[in-house]
C-alpha cells in the first residue's frame, strides 16, 4: 500500500517548509518529509535575523595578516578542526578562488533579487498563517571596539549603499549607547542596519509555517530521505510500512543533500560552516532591543524571550564530526565584558550546520539528468532569510509559472 501525491518535499527546515507551502498555494498536493520535526536542525538555532541587507555574502578573506591569524585558530569568529582539515581543505580552496573581487560582485548580483524580497515573502507566509506581528522591525546593530575597525567598516559599507541600496547609519559610542543602553565595555561605535527584521525564536516561526501547511491540507510524515528512488511515474521514498510516491520530488535537505544526491550520481561541492549557540539569563533588568553583532569577536547576542542567545561564528569541520564548542567559551568571555550575562541556561551548546557552496549561492532548480527531481539547498548563512523567497522561485519553476527572477545563477549544473 502506498501514499500517492503530486509533490514530495524532503527536508522540513525553513527552506523545505517554504517550498511545500508555495507548491500548496499553487494547487499541488504535497507531502513534506523529515526524519525529525519541523525546524529542528539547522533552522532551529540562529540569530533570527531576516537579513535584508545581506546582498554581499560572506566570502573567504584575502588579507594575509588575517589569514595568518585564522591559520593558528587565533580569532574567535572562525575556527577549524585539524582532524577535519584534509576533508575540508579542497573545498576551502574552491571557496577562496570564488572569493575574488569579481566573484564577490557576481555572487552579490545573483543574491540581490532574492534578498530584496526576503521580508515581503516572509510577511506573506506570516499573514497567511495569521501569526500577527511576530517580526521585530528594529534592524540590528554591528558594534566595533576599535576606531580603525569602525572607520574601515564605514569605508567598506559606503559603496555597498550606492551599489545595492544597503542602508546603514554610522554611530559613535554615544549613539550605540542610545540604542542599547545595557551594553558595557569600550566601544568605538557601530553601524545600525535598519532594513533587516528579526524574530525571537526562529524555530517557532518555522514550526508555525509547518502547522499552516498541515491546516491547509498538507501531509507531514517521518521517513528516511535516503530511500529516495526513481519510479516510472516519478519518485518514491519508503516509510517502515508503506511507500510515498510523487510525480515531483524536491530535495531541500541543506547539509544532508549529498546523502541523497550522491547515490543518484549527482555531486556538489557542498561543505558546512558549523555554528553554536548558548542561552543565558540576563543579569538584573538588562535586555536588548535588537540583535547585536560584535565584530571584534564574531559573535552575536539576541534577546530570545526572557533569555539572551549567544551565537558564534563559523567552524570549519566535517558535517558529522564531534562538537568542539571552543568558540562558545571564547565568545562568552568576550560577551561578559560587553553585556551583563548571568548563568548558562542550556545543558550544552547547540550545534547547527550551514550548507555552503563555494560561490555562496544556493542551488534552486531541476536536476540535469533526472526528470522531475528538483533541488533547493545551499543557502549558507541565509537559509532562514531566503527560505520563503527561494520556495516561491522553485514553485514557479515546477508549476510552469513565469519566475519572478531569472533562475540561471542558481542552476544545479553550474559547477
Amino acid at each position: 500500500m502506498s501514499l500517492k501525491t503530486d509533490c514530495l518535499v524532503l527536508g522540513a527546515g525553513m527552506v523545505g517548509i517554504s517550498a511545500a507551502l508555495h507548491l500548496q498555494q499553487r494547487g499541488r498536493a504535497v507531502v513534506l518529509v523529515d526524519r525529525r520535526g519541523a525546524a529542528e536542525e539547522t533552522s532551529f538555532g540562529n540569530a533570527g535575523i531576516i537579513q535584508r541587507e545581506g546582498v554581499v555574502p560572506y566570502m573567504f578573506p584575502r588579507d594575509p595578516l588575517l589569514l595568518a591569524k585564522y591559520a593558528v585558530n587565533g580569532l574567535p569568529e572562525a575556527h577549524y578542526q585539524l582532524s577535519s582539515l584534509p576533508r575540508v581543505a579542497p573545498w576551502l580552496y574552491r571557496y577562496w578562488r570564488q572569493s575574488s573581487a569579481e566573484g564577490e560582485a557576481r555572487s552579490a548580483r545573483a543574491l540581490r533579487p532574492l534578498v530584496e524580497r526576503c521580508i515581503v515573502e516572509h510577511e506573506a507566509l506570516i499573514g497567511a498563517a495569521q501569526l500577527g506581528e511576530v517580526l521585530r522591525r528594529t534592524g540590528y546593530l554591528r558594534v566595533y571596539a576599535g576606531a580603525d575597525a569602525l572607520e574601515a567598516a564605514i569605508a567598506e559599507q559606503n559603496p555597498l549603499r550606492e551599489r545595492y541600496g544597503i542602508a546603514f547609519e554610522a554611530l559613535d559610542a554615544a549613539g550605540v549607547a542610545r540604542l542599547e543602553p545595557h551594553l558595557t565595555g569600550v566601544t568605538a561605535g557601530g553601524l545600525f542596519m535598519p532594513q533587516p527584521v528579526s524574530v525571537a525564536d526562529p524555530s517557532a516561526l518555522g514550526k508555525a509555517y509547518a502547522e499552516q501547511f498541515i491546516r491547509q491540507g498538507g501531509t507531514f510524515l517521518t521517513a528516511d530521505a535516503r530511500t529516495l528512488e526513481a519510479t516510472d511515474a516519478g519518485w518514491r521514498v519508503q516509510q517502515v510500512d508503506r511507500a510515498i510516491e510523487a510525480r515531483d520530488a524536491v530535495v531541500a535537505l541543506g547539509p544532508w543533500t549529498d546523502d541523497v544526491s550522491g547515490p543518484l550520481g549527482l555531486s556538489f561541492p557542498l561543505a558546512v560552516k558549523r555554528g553554536y549557540h548558548m542561552h543565558y539569563r540576563p543579569a538584573g533588568n538588562a535586555g536588548l532591543s535588537r540583535p547585536v553583532v560584535f565584530k571584534d569577536g564574531g559573535y552575536a547576542l539576541v534577546q530570545a524571550g526572557a533569555r539572551i542567545r549567544l551565537t558564534t561564528g563559523a567552524e570549519f569541520a566535517s558535517r558529522d564530526a564531534p562538537p568542539t564548542p571552543v568558540q562558545v567559551d571564547l565568545a562568552e568571555r568576550l560577551a561578559r565584558r560587553r553585556f551583563p550575562l548571568a548563568e548558562r541556561l542550556d545543558a550544552k551548546p547547540w550545534l547547527g550546520r550551514r550548507p555552503c557552496l563555494p560561490d555562496m549561492l544556493p542551488v534552486i532548480g531541476p536536476a540535469p539528468r533526472h526528470k522531475r527531481l528538483w533541488f533547493d539547498f545551499g543557502h549558507h548563512h541565509l537559509g532562514f532569510t531566503l527560505g520563503p523567497v527561494s520556495g516561491r522561485l522553485l514553485a514557479e519553476m515546477i508549476t510552469g509559472e513565469a519566475p519572478f527572477t531569472d533562475p540561471a545563477p542558481y542552476r544545479v549544473d553550474r559547477f
